[in-house]
């Protein structure tokens, strides 16, 4: 095993890259102890929803515009170059040369709305499908935003005296393909870790596309694939906020708890929950490497923050973690003929299937089958339509709920699901369903949307604070 780290700063960490410089980067280190660690960066807050669309609303970038066949493509993208100015000026005190780094916009700007501009005349000559042209058009634009904030942050830490190495795994104007795993040993094949601090992009160009495979989750298969390629001593992820035992803003900040170590199955089970502790195929080839992962607080830099390992269970009953989403449809399914019937679920689970649609828990009984699954899934109307016509007897109904999940590596706590649902009746919330495995490593309470953050308030203050 390296001596090195693989460290990940997320966005909204790498707009404030004062303070990360200051308490992650450099903190009390000096000499040679600055080395030995690789730093995956994401593009700078902001910049990706300009490129591509905004993650929470929708609304278009530059890609959403073409995607739309919009001649506003121009002025989104006249949009990011904006913004991507305005950080530069923003970072000039501490040492970036903010000529060099507007040359660098400006030049990768150019070069892409010369290549849009080329799509779209092909496009309007008909001579080109959206099929065609559409996948390999949101790789290079996602791309940009990484490249830039790690060009930036190598040129600050060089001018501060670190021997920083800018590492561009976008493959900008290259014709060279490769595989995932070529596309980085290649580029780190004479990285000297003693000696040199790479500042390398989230986004990797390789053959099958990042973005296809992995969407907006890219970067965090870039620090994984990094860390398992060479062999690292330990991933660390530094985040605005430490993993806690629920939602400071909901809980208050003074009830919750850091975690301090739990483990890759928790990990899953964070992630299923849509939190972005890391993602979840990211956490698995490290897990299979028994590379550990440590979650960090980037303006908490004393703190060694969560360690997520392969091995941990906690030494005594506890709940780690109270957490859940309220975005979730329960799709009903009840048939008087399911009694009996083998292979039911089969046929039922294949028209999710066949949908691309994924659930997150799921209830069953004599005659009816309930799926929990996510509101953004696409095609759930038509698959509907597909198990009524399958099954003519069947009630097919769907309701908007929220699920509350108790986490936690060790949770044989006697008496567990009576104080749960002791708590939960003293809030006056109604528990429409539940579900739980032997593993006992969390259990699942699906509630009402009203009642999303109550029921994890009454959890939290039952399982947690007492």
């Amino acid at each position: 095993m390296g001596q090195h780290t693989i460290e990940k700063i997320g966005g909204t960490s790498m707009s404030r890259f004062g303070e990360v410089m200051k308490n992650v980067i450099v903190g009390n280190r000096k000499g040679s102890d600055l080395y030995n660690r690789v730093f995956v960066v994401s593009a700078y807050s902001g910049i990706t929803n300009f490129l591509l669309e905004d993650k929470k609303t929708g609304e278009p970038g530059v890609y959403g515009h073409i995607l739309k066949d919009s001649k506003d493509w121009g002025a989104a993208l006249e949009k990011v170059r904006q913004k991507m100015l305005e950080y530069n000026r923003s970072f000039e005190e501490i040492g970036l040369n903010v000529a060099e780094a507007d040359k660098f916009v400006n030049g990768r700007l150019d070069e892409i709305a010369e290549c849009l501009k080329y799509i779209m005349y092909l496009r309007q000559a008909g001579h080109s499908k959206p099929a065609d042209y559409l996948p390999s058009t949101r790789e290079f634009l996602a791309a940009i935003g990484e490249a830039h904030s790690a060009f930036n942050s190598a040129m600050i830490l060089k001018a501060n005296g670190i021997n920083a190495r800018f590492i561009d795994l976008s493959g900008w104007m290259s014709t060279d393909v490769f595989t995932l795993d070529e596309a980085i040993l290649n580029a780190f094949k004479d990285v000297d870790y003693a000696n040199e601090m790479p500042i390398v992009t989230g986004y990797v160009k390789y053959d099958e596309g990042i973005m296809r495979r992995f969407d907006r989750g890219y970067s965090e298969i870039t620090f994984s694939r990094l860390a398992v390629l060479t062999n690292a001593r330990e991933g660390i992820i530094h985040k605005e906020f430490h993993l806690s035992t629920g939602d400071p803003k909901l809980m208050g900040v003074d009830n919750v708890q850091i975690i301090g170590n739990t483990n890759f199955d928790i990990a899953d089970q964070l992630s299923d929950m849509d939190m972005e502790a890391i993602h979840s195929k990211a956490a698995k080839d490290m897990e299979l490497r028994n590379i550990p992962i440590r979650i960090k607080n980037a303006f908490d830099p004393e703190h060694p923050g969560t360690l997520i390992s392969r091995e941990y269970v906690s030494p005594v009953p506890r709940v780690e973690m109270i957490c859940g989403r309220s975005d979730l449809i329960a799709v009903e399914v009840h048939d008087p003929e399911m009694v009996g019937e083998i292979g039911y679920d089969y046929k039922l689970t294949r028209y999710l299937a066949q949908n691309g649609i994924s659930y997150i828990a799921k209830n069953t009984n004599a005659n009816t089958i309930t799926h929990y699954i996510p509101q953004k899934s696409k095609n759930l109307d038509r698959c509907c339509d597909e198990i009524k016509k399958q099954f003519p007897l069947a009630e097919v109904t769907t309701r908007n709920v929220a699920i509350v999940s108790v986490i936690g590596s060790n949770m044989k706590i006697p008496g567990f699901l009576a104080r749960a649902s002791k708590a939960l009746y003293e809030a006056n919330i109604n528990v429409l369903a539940l579900d739980q495995v032997m593993r006992q490593v969390n259990i699942q309470f699906i509630v009402s949307r009203d009642d999303f953050k109550n029921a994890q308030i009454a959890l939290h203050r039952e399982f947690v604070e007492k």
